[in-house]
């Protein structure tokens, strides 16, 4: 009975690890503005936000009394930092600025699978044929669904250069957190996520002076930017890993796949956006692809290794069974 209630424990906090992972997207666009009404800047969205979680990870780490890391740690911590706290904002930032944040959806839902072909280069994981079949066509909706939309638009059938932007966002997300798992059995979760932030001070806090904004901002994009800073950079990593860690990393992976639904979902009372039944239809398409790709993994570590080896700290790893990791 008691086991249950933790797994129940952890779904939950994995579901509202994903939903607030989900509402960066309509954050962001609300914070960064339209190419008609602009707002913050995407660089800097970029240092402010990594500054404010910055400052929010030194007093945790000064209330914890936590070390130091080791200087092996501190190359895959550098790489952790330039994928989540530099690469995937400022890509992601710039392009909202032109896209819509459902249009972004369908495209965060490959982080999966780019997580997984990464993480098979960089940890030498293994996966079956029929995962690298399932990224191929998960790459193949993005691309139609990209250039379905450049038709509509009368732009031709080309990449848009937004479209080119989430591309770089998707791989410097997957790059963060491949590297982050790497340090995580070592340092624990809370402590990857806020020496990450901590890194990047020395750039995050003169990036943000340097990039204030010199016109007057909407307080709505103002509020917006605190949300990815405090729950974006910082909280919701919280959640999220310690969700996985109590209901199973197996299970509780699965609710990522809600990801692009929420974003979507977030967007109609945030932004004011329509529900556009293809960006859904390509959604659900990617989605399920990313979930047979899941399937297809021989090994299940190699579907969600951000979530999976970097879920635990030294406490939880010696209670932790070989199965339980994916």
């Amino acid at each position: 009975m008691q086991r249950m209630k933790k797994e129940t424990r952890g779904l939950l906090l994995g579901v509202l690890g994903v939903a607030v992972f989900a509402v960066t997207l309509p954050m962001t666009r609300l914070a960064t503005g339209s190419t008609q009404d602009p707002q913050l800047s995407a660089w800097f969205i970029t240092f402010a936000r990594a500054a404010l979680a910055g400052c929010l990870s030194l007093a945790f780490l000064g209330v914890t009394r936590s070390p130091r890391p080791l200087p092996a740690q501190r190359k895959p911590l550098f790489l952790a930092m330039l994928g989540n706290a530099v690469g995937f904002p400022l890509c992601l930032g710039l392009a909202l600025r032109h896209v819509s944040s459902g249009h972004a959806a369908v495209f965060t839902a490959l982080l999966p699978l780019a997580t997984a072909a990464l993480a098979a280069a960089v940890l030498h994981q293994r996966a079956r044929l029929g995962f690298w079949v399932c990224a191929g066509l998960g790459a193949v909706l993005v691309m139609a669904f990209s250039l379905l939309r450049a038709a509509q638009q009368a732009q031709g059938f080309s990449l848009e250069w937004a479209d080119l932007l989430l591309l770089g966002a998707i791989l410097f997300a997957a790059l963060g957190y491949v590297y982050g798992a790497q340090v995580t059995p070592q340092l624990g979760a809370e402590r990857v996520i806020c020496w990450v932030c901590v890194m990047a001070l020395p750039f995050s806090v003169p990036g943000a002076l340097l990039n204030w904004p010199t016109t007057p901002i909407h307080t709505a994009s103002w509020l917006a930017l605190c949300y990815v800073g405090v729950f974006s950079m910082w909280a919701g990593f919280f959640a999220w890993y310690r969700g996985l860690a109590l209901g199973g990393a197996l299970r509780v992976s699965q609710v990522q796949l809600l990801q692009p639904f929420f974003s979507i979902l977030a967007a109609v009372p945030l932004l004011g956006e329509a529900l556009d039944p293809v960006t859904l239809g390509f959604a659900l398409a990617v989605v399920a692809v990313v979930f047979l790709g899941k399937r297809f993994a021989s090994n299940p570590a190699v579907a969600a290794p951000p979530t999976a080896a970097a879920t635990y700290g030294d406490d939880n790893l010696q209670h932790i069974k070989p199965n339980e990791l994916s």
